[in-house]
């Protein structure tokens, strides 16, 4: 539920978003998905939080990341870390939702509805906070796939959930498209 004159943040978990739209089997059109949310009231700000690896010019994401800070999205990224687990594989960290938090809350006071794009039960504090400073929050996640990628805490906790299927057909890439940054 939005309000046409409501004053809107998007802010946008790249990882868990991908995943969550991966499940689903599609791809997003950021364009289409910054548009879909500027018909919902007035977008005053919408941030992607993504970790990088540093040195890798090759990456998929590069050429998403440069797209999203053209075309309206303040992008938040830091350094992803790698390191080898217990069992000696190696792995990625690059845990965003300490920035994403931070800048939500102290955005709170200049808002009245924040969209969160992610599923992780971690932000149900976060969103407790920002309804405790009045700001209605709703969460973009999915429960059509094995396992559901919002935890039941945050779903729980968040004035209204939209299943990322549901989305789907308006912020979906077109097929066509050799990439979603056109």
């Amino acid at each position: 539920m939005f309000y046409q004159d409501e004053r809107l943040a998007l802010f946008i978990d790249g990882a868990n978003l991908h995943a969550a739209a991966k499940s689903l089997d599609f791809e997003i059109d950021f364009k289409l998905l910054r548009e879909e949310f500027l018909n919902h009231g007035k977008l005053l700000r919408a941030y992607y939080y993504t970790a990088l690896m540093e040195n890798d010019e090759n990456s998929l994401i590069k050429p998403l990341v440069d797209w999203l800070t053209y075309n309206g999205f303040t992008l938040v990224t830091k350094s992803a870390k790698e390191f080898t687990d217990s069992q000696g594989n190696p792995k990625i960290k690059g845990n965003m939702d300490i920035e994403l938090t931070v800048d939500a809350i102290e955005l709170a006071p200049h808002v009245d509805h924040i969209v969160l794009f992610s599923g992780d039960g971690d932000f149900r504090p976060m969103v407790e906070s920002l309804q405790r400073q009045g700001v209605r929050v709703s969460v973009v996640s999915t429960n059509q796939c094995q396992p559901s990628m919002i935890a039941d805490e945050l779903r729980r906790q968040c004035d209204n959930f939209i299943e990322l299927k549901e989305l789907r057909d308006r912020i979906r890439r077109p097929s066509n498209r050799k990439n979603s940054i056109d």
